[in-house]
């Protein structure tokens, strides 16, 4: 018998699932910490972690998911990693870390991002790198030379959240095309980094990690690591990807026309197509897919809304000692439309569906005698679901129509008010699966070690529910959706 190790390296938490390779059954699981992990904002706008703080939690998840399965760690095969994408992490020549991680919501290199898209001009950028350099992981680099220049002269290598959990595994320095997508280090014309970027922005391509594929081996296990955590040396790690292409895979999203969904601490929807489909303003962004290939190319469309579970669990802790469970149902208490009250969730750095724009959240149409506990819970819900939804129609306008849109059940889909919300304000069905990125991340561990073929690894796959589109509620959230938009508009005006 063996087993297959998923890690999710996320910004609220660290996931390990133990997923038994022959019948798909997880067998243990752990989550560290089980409180949201800190994010270090020094400055409005900025957000960072340690990688170190990462590792540690991995290695006290790993050992507690295998603990709760009561295996014997020398029964595990393979190990597949997911991790939070667009993030920076540096290293010296001894694979140290140089400075604390800039993580996917920092918005500091903005103003650098657009400077470079000015130069090489938008028509290149997106049939380049389907993406404007904007405020991802080539931006982040770009503004530690800038601003801390004796830090990146210590910096011998830039990596991705995911490639340094790797490397800490393996002893490996490495990453992949889809993670240099990611960070728009990667041109799909050319199929190769990107050189020009680089070259524009005054960073060498020597910084960049040797590259593998998505589903390879990548390193085996370091005999130390190993003996630590009670794994049999030289096992492989056989699959990385960052947390949304992964999460699609999950849920077995990877053709053209399939969907996926989040809304964990940032909400997402994510459609893939065989088309390198650029969106002129970049508010939504093409990444490459898990799955692509030379004669077989496969890319995700990701929208991002920085601010959704953030937002719900920022309500949270104002509330105190109060659980999810009880903030759900507390907002299932309150009518559709909160009785006038509208949230905007936009308090997690610079969103990219208005430029890179810092809007901050916003609660309007409070009303001092009427308005309680619950009336923000369900306002909070719906608003999140009203950002996601604002970005859906961008999708929309690209061509994607999706028929169904699938998610694990986990995060803010376990929300009834939040699911009610979603279906019927994007009026697409939800399809609810029970796995989440950790088992992702497992399942492609048994791919990549050659361990599963792509039929098998999805044979335990367990469709939980369908929340389908009621017409009538479908009207209501409408006519709310569009006052939320309005005010969207005074919102933005007032910021332009």
């Amino acid at each position: 018998m063996s087993f297959l190790i998923g890690i999710d390296v996320g910004s609220s938490s660290i996931k390990v699932a133990l997923m038994e390779t022959a019948t798909g059954r997880i067998v243990g699981q752990a989550q560290e910490p089980e409180a949201e992990m800190e994010i270090i904002s020094l400055q409005p706008g900025w957000a960072e972690q340690h990688p170190d703080l990462w590792w540690r939690l991995v290695q006290i998840a790993l050992r507690k998911a295998l603990v709760s399965a009561g295996i014997d760690g020398h029964e595990v095969a393979a190990i597949g990693i997911a991790y939070q994408m667009h993030g920076l992490v540096l290293l010296d020549r001894h694979h140290r870390v140089v400075r604390p991680a800039i993580i996917w919501c920092d918005s500091r290199a903005v103003a650098i991002g657009e400077d470079a898209l000015r130069k090489l001009g938008p028509v290149y950028c997106l049939s380049h790198y389907l993406n404007a350099p904007g405020n991802f992981t080539a931006s982040k680099l770009a503004w530690v030379k800038q601003h801390e220049p004796e830090v990146f002269a210590r910096a011998a290598k830039a990596m991705l959240p995911g490639d340094y959990i790797a490397l800490q595994l393996t002893g490996e320095v490495s990453t992949t095309a889809a993670g240099l997508s990611e960070g728009i280090l990667w041109d799909y014309k050319k199929a190769e980094p990107a050189y020009r970027l680089l070259q524009d922005l005054g960073i060498s391509p020597d910084l960049l990690p040797n590259q593998v594929a998505t589903f390879s081996r990548q390193g085996g296990l370091r005999p130390a690591i190993a003996a630590e955590l009670g794994l049999k040396p030289c096992i492989p790690v056989s699959y990385r990807a960052g947390d949304q292409p992964n999460n699609a895979f999950a849920l077995h999203v990877l053709q053209p026309g399939e969907v996926a969904a989040t809304a964990g601490t940032s909400g997402v929807i994510y459609a893939v197509t065989n088309q390198p489909v650029a969106d002129e303003q970049s508010r939504v962004n093409t990444f490459v897919h898990v799955n692509d290939a030379v004669n077989h190319p496969r890319n995700g469309v990701l929208l991002c809304i920085n601010g959704t579970g953030i937002f719900n669990s920022w309500y949270k802790r104002l509330l105190g000692r109060v659980a999810y469970p009880e903030l759900n149902a507390l907002a299932a208490t309150v009518a559709v439309g909160a009785d006038g009250l509208l949230a905007y969730p936009f308090g997690n750095g610079a969103e990219r569906l208005f430029s890179n724009q810092l809007i901050g959240a916003h609660l309007t149409g409070i009303d001092l005698n009427r308005h309680g506990r619950a009336h923000i819970a369900r306002a909070s819900q719906e608003g999140i679901v009203f950002a996601m939804a604002y970005g859906f129609d961008i999708l929309q306008s690209m061509g994607l129509h999706p028929t169904v849109i699938r998610v694990g059940h986990a995060n803010m889909f376990l929300s009834p008010v939040f699911r009610e919300a979603f279906v019927n304000c994007l009026q697409v069905p939800l399809e609810r699966y029970e796995t989440d990125g950790a088992a992702g991340a497992a399942r492609g561990a048994g791919i990549g070690a050659g361990l599963l073929s792509w039929e098998e690894a999805f044979l335990s796959l367990r469709k939980l529910g369908t929340d389908r589109v009621s017409p009538d509620l479908a009207a209501r959230y409408q006519d709310i959706f569009g006052r939320w938009k309005e005010h969207l508009q005074r919102l933005l005006s007032a910021k332009s």
